[in-house]
């Protein structure tokens, strides 16, 4: 037997969570038995666990969309007993089942090894939030970052937080903005070099052009704000869309794309091949400085989510929340 936070749904549609014990036989089909170790707590997880469910397709489910733990079993010669392994993607936490659990059963094409400077535990504090944040660096590195602070919007959260450390590390004057001022310490200490408060970015007028200022975005909010600072970027830099936290809908002008040559570059985390997420988590284990991953966590437990995923839907939560599934 093992534990897991099971979400299920009533005769009338109402959704509860809770931590149970579960055999191995209630696991759905794979090729991988994982034991589990660790799991974040994502804006994913928080829909999946509230009140309707949110992006889950079937009940009983198990949430979280990413894991990293040891491998029990395997029945594909890539992976043997042994083996540590983390998983980002793919719909595990939505569509099947994910890491809020103890043990898990998977198909091997979802999994990555480890790097070897990485513990399970570094792999979830950086997580689907920190490994979408690389790939949104490495798109901008593909297309150039220009002679300029490169702005990271939505900068405490898990994405933001990743890519301000990331950047800040390889050398780049990082601009973060954040609604919350009581952050500022917190990002300053990741190598922000300036707090941008949010509402200044929202009273940038609605004009297509702005004066030339950033020379690169993350942008881990979307909608309003990302329309926004699309009219600051320099001449030729992009900018890595990764978050709909704002809203799908983008009221922006064609002009910055055709007189800036602005590039914006979609971010999607999920079926990314092999190689890339091979070549992504070898960039995390390079790049991003241990000792400011350690700044990030937020240490939790299964009987902690429900209350979580509340939270995050809120904007509560900062950094990285590392969730111990066996304590």
């Amino acid at each position: 037997m093992f534990k897991a936070l099971v979400v299920e749904k009533d005769e009338e549609g109402k959704t509860s969570a809770a931590v149970q014990e579960l055999s191995l036989d209630q696991l759905p089909d794979g090729d991988v038995t994982v034991a589990v170790e660790y799991s974040t707590v994502n804006y994913k997880d928080g829909l999946c666990i509230g009140p309707g469910g949110g992006l889950v397709r079937n009940y009983p489910h198990v949430p979280g969309i990413d894991m990293a733990g040891t491998v029990e079993a395997s029945d594909d010669p890539r992976y043997k007993a042994g083996d540590k392994v983390v998983l980002t993607g793919w719909r595990v936490g939505e569509a099947y089942w994910g890491g809020y659990t103890q043990k898990a059963r998977v198909k091997a094409d979802w999994l990555v090894p480890l790097p070897a400077s990485l513990d399970t535990r570094q792999a979830m504090a950086v997580g689907t939030a920190g490994f979408t944040a690389m790939l949104a660096v490495m798109a901008l590195e593909d297309h150039g970052i220009k002679d300029a602070p490169v702005l990271v919007t939505g900068a405490a959260g898990g994405v933001g937080s990743v890519a301000t450390a990331i950047l800040a590390n390889l050398g780049h004057q990082v601009a973060a903005v954040t609604g919350r001022p009581e952050t500022a310490d917190y990002l300053r200490s990741l190598g922000a070099t300036q707090i941008v408060p949010r509402e200044e970015i929202n009273a940038i007028t609605r004009r297509p052009l702005e004066a030339e200022a950033w020379g690169g975005c993350v942008d881990a909010v979307g909608g309003e704000m990302l329309a926004r600072v699309l009219g600051q970027m320099k001449y030729g830099a992009s900018v890595s869309a990764v978050g709909l936290a704002g809203g799908a809908g983008m009221p922006a002008s064609v002009i910055p794309f055709l007189l800036r040559g602005v590039n914006l570059l979609g971010i999607d985390s999920v079926m990314q091949p092999y190689d890339n997420r091979v070549r992504a988590w070898d960039r995390i284990a390079k790049d991003l400085p241990m000792d400011k991953l350690e700044a990030m966590i937020q240490p939790a437990t299964l009987s902690d989510l429900p209350e979580l995923g509340s939270g995050i839907l809120q904007g509560q939560v900062k950094g990285r929340v590392v969730v111990d599934v066996n304590a």
